[in-house]
Order: structure tokens, then C-alpha cells, then sequence
């Protein structure tokens, strides 16, 4: 019987990287038996013909990295699993602790996943969930018609006004800003 192996990926964040980085690793012979956020499984052991540095080559070019060094891999871990609860909650808009979330993923305790990541990272690991969260927002705010109260919903808040103070402490910009923006790329297209 014949394991899986993993390989370890930074800069994975959507379905889209899932897509690309099949079909990057695919041309180059490795038979992929599933991906997921920050990690590709592969059967087998790596085909002669296929190192590390090809690898890197393959994906480099779409902005992801082969994580060799165990503290980066864990770091890029906690980022996946924050990315992935945010996409839960928003999916089942069931709010979701972050601290529950990942100490029961990752099987750690919070104190020590925040600690190691503001130690990693140079910011605490709240702001980083806030950040990818905001991130969110914007995209949502430019890319569709939904409303602020809609997406507030979505992600949870306790009300819009606490998002819209969030969205513009941690942009600069209001929301309008980004309806805007929303508004001239249709002006363009």
C-alpha cells in the first residue's frame, strides 16, 4: 500500500491557487491525489525526475513557495486553517472563536499559537484574523451589489457599524470608497 506524501505550500488563499497549482504540478509529472489550502498530497514518493527545485521553478511563477522549514510550515498552517474558518462561518454564518478553532485543529493551546505567531509574524495573531477578514470585505464591497449589512451578516458581526469603524480603521477608506471603486471598474470594462 502506498502512503500519500505532502508538500507544503506558502501563498495558497482560494480555490482559484487549488486549480493553478493542480495544473502546474501535474505537467511536471507529480500525480496529485488532493490539495487543499497550504498543502498538496502526492502518491507516492517524488519521481526521480522531480525535486525540490523543480517544484519551486513550477509554482514560483504564480507566487507560492515550497515550505521546507518547519516553523514557516506551521506559521502558513495557522494562516490556511484562519482563511478556511473564515470561509466556514461565512458558509454556515455561524460565528465562529478562532481561539476554540484552531487550539482543536491544531491541537495546541491558543496562548501558544498566538505567542509563537506574533513572535513569527510581528503581529498578534487577532489582528492577522482581523486583517484577512477586512481583506474579505473589500473584495465583497468592490466585486458584488451586496450591502454593508448584508456582509456583516455573512462574517458575523456583532453590528455594521462595529465593521464599518473596522473597515476604516484598518484601510483608511470608508465604505463608499470601495463602492466607488466597485462603480469605476464598471465604468471601464
Amino acid at each position: 500500500m502506498q502512503v500519500d506524501n505532502r508538500l507544503q505550500i506558502k501563498g495558497m488563499v482560494c480555490t482559484r491557487c487549488i486549480s493553478i497549482l493542480f495544473d502546474e504540478l501535474s505537467l511536471i509529472g507529480l500525480e496529485i491525489t488532493s490539495i487543499k489550502l497550504g498543502e498538496v498530497f502526492f502518491k507516492g514518493q517524488l519521481p526521480m525526475h522531480i525535486d525540490s527545485n523543480r517544484i519551486q521553478l513550477a509554482i514560483q511563477k504564480f507566487g507560492f513557495e515550497l515550505l521546507t522549514d518547519k516553523k514557516r510550515i506551521f506559521i502558513e498552517q495557522i494562516k490556511s486553517l484562519v482563511i478556511s474558518g473564515i470561509d466556514l462561518q461565512r458558509q454556515t454564518k455561524d460565528i465562529i472563536k478562532f481561539s476554540e478553532y484552531l487550539s482543536a485543529e491544531l491541537h495546541k493551546d491558543y496562548n501558544y499559537l498566538s505567542t509563537f505567531f506574533s513572535d513569527s509574524e510581528g503581529i498578534t495573531l487577532e489582528k492577522y484574523i482581523i486583517t484577512q477578514r477586512i481583506h474579505i470585505v473589500k473584495e465583497q464591497l468592490i466585486n458584488t451589489e451586496k450591502s454593508l449589512t448584508e456582509i456583516s451578516d455573512e462574517f458575523g458581526y456583532s453590528s455594521v457599524s462595529h465593521l464599518s469603524r473596522q473597515l476604516k480603521s484598518y484601510t483608511g477608506y470608508d465604505t463608499y470608497h470601495f463602492k466607488n471603486l466597485r462603480k469605476s471598474t464598471y465604468f471601464f470594462q
